[in-house]
C-alpha cells in the first residue's frame, strides 16, 4: 500500500523544527547537560550556550539581551506581562480579538478587582487607536494589544498604540506570537515595553518562548524560587528549547533580511486566488488590512468548517477553523464573530497557514483538494440544496 501524501498548512498551530534547529539543540540533550546556574565546568558550557541564545533572541527583536526572559512559551509570557504589572485598582485596555492567554489574564484580573476595556475591531479585523485613546483614565495601568492575530493574519497598528501608551505613560504589552518570524519586529518601533513571542510558531520547538521586558519594567514573578532570569522568572533553564529558540531566531533573522517574506505572501496570495477563483461564495476574512505573509482565513457559505477540516484530512491535508487551543468548541471563533460575522459564516471559516518547509507543490495539492471538497460538503447541506434548485 503507498503511504499517502499529506500537507500540513497548520502552521499558525505549531511548525515544524527545523533540521538546523534540531542539530544546535542535540547536544545539550546529551554530552552537555550541566545546570546552567552550576559554577562548575559543565554548567559554563549551558550558560554560555544559554546566553548565546538570549543575544540571538535580543537580535531578532532589537533589544538588550539583558532585557529577554526566557519562558516556556506564550502563553506564560502573556501572563506574566499581565500579572507581573497590574494590581487590584488598576484599569487594564485590550482587545476582543486576543488570544485566549490574554482574555482570560485580564478575566482573571477582573476578579481580582481591576477593570478592563476591550476595545472592538472593525470588519477587517483592525483595533481604531482612537477607540483605545478614549477608553485611558487615570488609572489605566496598561494597555494588551496584539501585534499579529492568530486567525486572520491581521497586523495591528502597534506603533500608534505605542506612542499613545508614551504620550499617556502607560504600560504597553504585545503578544507577538504571531508576527515574530514573519515579520520585522523592533521594540523600539514598536515603542512597547513588554513583548512575548513563542518557539514553536517560528519553527523552534514546544514549550520554549520569550518575554522582552524594557529595562526599569519591574514585574512581579509568577513563579517563586531561585533567582533565575535576573530574577524574573525562577526555574531552571529549558536550555535545549532556549537553544533551539536562538537558533531558529537567527534563521528568522537572515530570512527577513533578503525579503523572502514576499516569497511567502506570493504562495500564500497563489493559494488565495486559485480557492477563490474557482469557489463562488467564498471570501477572505480581513480583506483589506495588512497581514502576516503566511495566513489566509476564508470563509466557504454553506459548509461547516469543522466538517472540511475532517475531510480534508482523510485527503492528507491539514488546516484548521482557528486556533487550535480552542478546537473542540462549538461556539463560532471570538475573533470573526468580533469582527463582525454572523455565527453560520464564522463556523464555516477555514484558516491555511504556511511555513517555510511549505512548497509550490503544497499549494498545488491543496488547490487541487479544496474546491471538490466544498462542492461535495454543499450537495449535503439540504440548506444550500434547497437555494440552487429555486434559483
Amino acid at each position: 500500500m503507498s503511504s499517502m501524501r499529506r500537507v500540513y498548512l497548520d502552521n499558525n498551530a505549531s511548525t515544524p523544527v527545523l533540521p538546523e534547529v534540531v542539530e544546535a539543540m542535540r547536544p545539550y540533550f546529551g554530552e552537555t547537560f550541566g545546570n546552567a546556574s552550576s559554577i562548575h565546568h559543565y554548567g559554563q558550557e549551558t550558560r554560555a550556550a544559554v546566553e548565546r541564545a538570549r543575544d540571538s533572541v535580543a537580535r531578532l527583536l532589537a533589544c538588550r539581551a539583558s532585557e529577554v526572559v526566557f519562558t516556556s512559551g506564550g502563553t506564560e509570557g502573556d501572563n506574566l506581562a499581565i500579572a507581573g504589572l497590574v494590581t487590584a485598582g488598576d484599569h487594564v485596555i485590550s482587545s476582543s480579538i486576543e488570544h485566549h492567554a490574554v482574555l482570560n489574564s485580564c478575566k482573571h484580573l477582573e476578579a481580582l478587582g481591576c477593570e478592563v476595556t476591550y476595545v472592538p475591531v472593525d470588519g477587517r479585523g483592525l483595533v481604531d487607536p482612537d477607540d483605545i485613546r478614549r477608553a485611558l483614565r487615570p488609572s489605566t495601568k496598561l494597555l494588551s494589544i496584539m501585534m499579529a492575530n492568530n486567525e486572520t493574519g491581521v497586523l495591528q497598528p502597534v506603533e500608534e498604540i505605542g506612542r499613545i501608551a508614551a504620550e499617556s505613560d502607560v504600560y504597553f504589552h504585545t503578544d507577538a506570537v504571531q508576527a515574530a518570524g514573519k515579520v520585522a519586529v523592533n521594540v523600539q518601533k514598536i515603542g512597547c515595553d513588554l513583548l512575548s513571542i513563542s518557539g514553536h510558531k517560528m519553527h523552534a520547538p514546544q514549550g520554549a518562548g520569550a518575554l522582552y521586558v524594557r529595562k526599569g519594567t519591574r514585574l512581579q514573578p509568577l513563579f517563586y524560587g531561585g533567582r533565575h532570569e535576573r530574577s524574573r522568572r525562577a526555574g531552571t533553564e529549558n536550555v535545549p528549547g532556549i537553544v533551539g529558540l536562538g537558533k531558529a531566531a537567527e534563521l528568522a533573522l537572515e530570512a527577513l533580511e533578503p525579503g523572502e517574506e514576499r516569497n511567502m505572501a506570493a504562495l500564500r496570495d497563489r493559494l488565495q486566488q486559485g480557492i477563490l477563483t474557482h469557489i463562488d461564495e467564498a471570501g477572505v476574512n480581513g480583506d483589506g488590512a495588512p497581514r502576516v505573509p503566511n495566513t489566509t482565513n476564508i470563509f466557504f457559505d454553506h459548509i461547516e468548517g469543522e466538517a472540511m477540516v475532517i475531510a480534508l484530512d482523510l485527503k492528507g491535508l491539514a488546516i484548521s477553523t482557528g486556533a487550535a487551543c480552542s478546537s473542540g468548541a462549538l461556539e463560532p471563533s471570538h475573533v470573526l464573530v468580533a469582527m463582525g460575522l454572523p455565527g453560520g459564516r464564522a463556523r464555516a471559516s477555514i484558516r491555511f497557514s504556511l511555513g517555510k518547509q511549505n512548497t509550490a507543490e503544497d499549494v498545488e495539492f491543496a488547490l487541487a483538494l479544496v474546491p471538490e471538497t466544498v462542492s461535495r460538503l454543499r450537495e449535503l447541506s439540504p440548506v444550500y440544496r434547497r437555494q440552487t434548485v429555486s434559483s
